[in-house]
């Protein structure tokens, strides 16, 4: 054992300190912020996941009640119309009746009229053929 050997063993504690100084604790340093700067990455992922999530949530939330509003606005809507559908109906059936008891009453003023003129020259009309059938004048 010389001397060499000493200085060996100093010069390796002088490389294993300067080595640990520049080279591995930055290093351990960069990997050690690099590993925090993810963990917090993904805590802000899961943050926005959450936040997306929550937003949608009420999207549809928003969206189910816009659609219940939506269905009753149309509810609403055909049972006027129906309504309005069944007033004109009832309207239109009521002219019709009215229209058909004036054409009721014409048609029957009219029968009369003609049974009335009928009846009147039922005299002349049965002495006429009378005539005819006995050839002769009465």
């Amino acid at each position: 054992m010389d001397i060499t050997l000493v200085i060996q063993i100093i010069n390796m504690f002088v490389l294993m300190f300067l080595l640990n100084g520049v080279l591995y604790k930055p290093v351990k340093k960069i990997l050690k912020e690099r590993s925090e700067k993810l963990q917090g990455m993904r805590a802000e992922v899961s943050d926005y996941e959450k936040n997306a999530q929550l937003r949608q949530e009420e999207v549809d939330a928003k969206m189910a009640k816009a659609s219940g509003k939506a269905k009753a606005a149309l509810e609403s809507a055909r049972a006027e119309a129906q309504a309005a559908g069944d007033a004109k109906l009832t309207e239109i059936k009521a002219e019709a009746d009215g229209e058909k008891k004036k054409q009721l009453a014409d048609i029957s003023a009219q029968f009369e009229s003609a049974k009335k003129s009928l009846q009147e020259n039922l005299d002349g009309f049965a002495t006429e053929m009378a005539s005819k059938i006995l050839g002769r004048s009465l």
